[in-house]
Parts: structure tokens; sequence; C-alpha cells
């Protein structure tokens, strides 16, 4: 699997050869989940049914266990390309997970662990949604 980093503004990174790209590691696939969990379903105009059901199973009415399950659901479901061509499920097991809904603040943060097929990574959401 070969995916190219982003930079911390989620920019796509340039002009280091290689060294632009995660090949067969964690974090390649760490990535791939929280790409998966900033794009909203309907946002992107070539697929509306792809993306995080955000509006229909996390914010708003919808509880922290529910908001927990969807998120979970989203990860374990995340599809990676593989290096020699086709793609495989990309995370095995969720490790460990924390998230924190702050309604005072309006936002929603996860931290958790992922087991990848290269081996477990962390991934981060910190105060991504806010509602």
């Amino acid at each position: 699997m070969r995916y190219r980093k982003l930079s911390p503004t989620g920019d796509f990174v340039f002009g280091g050869g290689l060294a632009n790209f995660y090949i067969d590691e964690p974090a390649a696939v760490g990535q791939a989940v929280q790409t998966r969990l900033r794009l909203w379903r309907g946002e992107w105009s070539f697929d509306t049914s792809q993306g995080t059901p955000y509006l229909d199973a996390i914010i708003g009415k919808h509880s922290t266990q529910e908001a927990d399950q969807e998120i979970q659901t989203q990860v374990l479901e995340t599809v990676v390309p593989l290096s020699g061509g086709g793609s495989a499920s990309g995370v095995s097991d969720i490790q460990k997970y924390e998230s924190n809904r702050d309604t005072v603040a309006r936002s929603f943060s996860v931290t958790m662990t992922i087991d990848t097929i290269y081996g477990p990574t962390e991934v981060d959401l910190l105060n991504y949604v806010n509602y």
C-alpha cells in the first residue's frame, strides 16, 4: 500500500520523492481512517453515498453510544489499496477507543489505537465535529 502523506493542515505533501508516501506501514492505514472519518456523507459530489453519516447518526439528538458505534463501524469498514493490486480491509481491530462529547463547546473528539494489516497505530480526531 502506498499512501501520500498529508501535511498538518491536511494538504498533500510534495517535493520529497518517496519520503512523501507511507509505504506498507500502519500510518498509511491510520491516515486512510482519518480521511474516511473527515468525509461527511453526501459531501463528495461523485458519490454522495460515501462518507461518515454525521448528520444521520452522530451529531444532534444521537447519544454518545450511538455516535461511538457509528465511528467504530466506519473505522472497521475502511478498505485500503494493496501494493500488488486489489484492496483489503485495512483495520482488523480497535484496541483502544476513547471519545469525548462536549455539549458546551459543541465538539466531539475521538482517540483510538487500531490494529491494521501492518501493525498498530494511533488515530485522533480532536474537536473535529462542531455541532
